[in-house]
């Protein structure tokens, strides 16, 4: 590796990862003001512990984002199986109409959820306010197009020679789902839903157009906080998903790649 390239690698990593850094530190800063740095402290973990709306808001949010996770999982690889057959009637409109969401700014789909939602209350008086469920749905109508790229690009490299043939042996389409292909596409299905989950949980624009009074999800209460001033709190609150994730891709490294599998393996 030449000079050249392990100065680029280094300004990469520092400028993707010491603003991430810093939020850590100032987390434990006693100031009330972020910027300035007045002695180490823990209260604010305390304060964070003790702020009621921004752990309902979590909540929300986890619930939000499992829920939207799941619908767009199954819709999706739903869509992706259908995608993946090469004879299916109107296969390309049905792919630009999949990829519009992802190309689409978020604020268009916003406004065009929202007035969806308030058009079927009108005719239907469903939903009878904007809350958790309309939330769902909105995250769902995303997440779905991203978890049927995923499938789908799964499904293409599978042969289908393999489905086929337990068909021939008398096995019923859903036996030769649930048996044969649901595990071979099992890593993307699970890739999915995370990503879906992720974008659930970081989503502030769709969440801000489908919301009522009666939920409020943390990026939109963060979003409310910050705008008075950055509240030690929320760098409390930064700092402990910083960890929380950390753990989970530590774990998941773990299991997926064990420690000496690769010298047993030689």
């Amino acid at each position: 590796m030449s000079r050249f390239v392990l100065t680029m690698l280094v300004f990469g990593y520092a400028f993707l990862y010491l603003p991430i850094a810093t939020l850590v530190v100032y987390s434990f800063n006693e100031s009330r003001l972020v910027t300035v740095w007045s002695g180490f402290s823990t209260k604010w973990y305390g304060e964070l512990v003790r702020n009621a709306a921004l752990l309902d808001a979590a909540w929300t949010s986890l619930v939000i984002g499992v829920l939207s996770a799941s619908v767009a999982t199954v819709l999706g690889t739903a869509a992706g199986m259908a995608l993946a057959r090469p004879r299916l009637p109107g296969r390309m409109l049905f792919t630009a109409m999949l990829a519009t969401p992802l190309v689409l700014p978020e604020v268009i789909l916003g406004l065009a959820l929202l007035l969806l939602v308030v058009s079927v209350q009108g005719l239907t008086g469903w939903p009878a306010e904007r809350g958790v469920g309309t939330i769902t749905l909105a995250h769902a109508t995303l997440a779905m197009a991203y978890v049927t790229v995923v499938v789908r690009s799964r499904l293409v490299g599978l042969d289908p020679a393999i489905a086929e043939a337990a068909m021939d042996l008398g096995a019923r389409p859903a036996a030769v789902f649930f048996r044969i292909t649901l595990p071979m596409i099992a890593p993307g299905v699970v890739a999915g839903w995370l990503l879906a989950f992720t974008l659930s949980l970081d989503d502030l624009v769709l969440a801000s157009f489908t919301s009522g009074p009666g939920a409020t999800t943390l990026p939109m209460a963060i979003f409310s906080s910050v705008r008075m001033g950055v509240s030690p709190q929320i760098n409390a609150l930064a700092t402990v998903i910083v960890a929380v994730v950390a753990v989970v891709v530590l774990v998941a490294g773990r299991l997926v790649f064990p420690a000496g599998g690769d010298r047993r393996r030689g």
